[in-house]
C-alpha cells in the first residue's frame, strides 16, 4: 500500500481527485469560461499560465500568459507566483485540467483551468473582442 506525503504546502493527490465528484465536474469548479477569464487578462491578481509545448507556443503566443510547458512544470515550479490566482490553458483543455490539479497538488488554492479551446481564447483577447466583452 502507497503512502501519500503530506506536508503543509502539499494536498494529497487522492484529496484533489475524491473532489471530483458528479457534482464537482457537472459545476465545472475546476474551470474558467473564456468569457470570464477575458476579464481577468490584465489584472494584476491573475497570471495565465500557457502549458502548451515550446512548438505549440511559437506559433501562437500570448503575450499576457506565463509559458511553461506542462512537462517542464514540476521543475519549474517555483517559478509561478504562490500569492496569485492562475488560470491554466492549452489547446483544448487536458493539460489545462491536469495543470490545475498539479497545482493544488502542490499547494496553489487559487486556480481554475480554461474551459474552451484556445481558438476561444483568441478571440476573446482580440481587440475587436475585448470591446465587445468591456461594454
Amino acid at each position: 500500500m502507497c503512502s501519500e506525503i503530506v506536508d503543509s504546502d502539499h494536498v494529497p493527490f487522492a484529496d484533489i481527485l475524491r473532489e471530483m465528484d458528479l457534482e464537482f465536474l457537472a459545476m465545472g469548479e475546476y474551470g474558467i469560461r473564456v468569457e470570464e477569464a477575458a476579464n481577468f487578462v490584465h489584472h494584476d491578481h491573475f497570471v495565465f499560465l500557457d502549458l502548451r509545448t515550446k512548438e505549440e507556443h511559437d506559433l501562437l503566443m500570448f503575450p499576457f500568459a506565463m509559458h511553461i510547458p506542462i512537462s517542464e512544470l514540476p521543475d519549474r515550479i517555483d517559478e509561478l507566483p504562490r500569492d496569485k490566482f492562475i488560470i491554466t490553458f492549452c489547446l483544448i483543455g487536458f493539460r489545462a485540467a491536469m495543470g490545475y490539479a498539479y497545482l493544488r497538488n502542490q499547494g496553489f488554492y487559487e486556480t481554475k483551468a480554461l474551459k474552451g479551446r484556445l481558438d476561444e481564447m483568441a478571440g476573446a483577447v482580440s481587440p475587436e473582442r475585448a470591446y465587445r466583452l468591456n461594454t
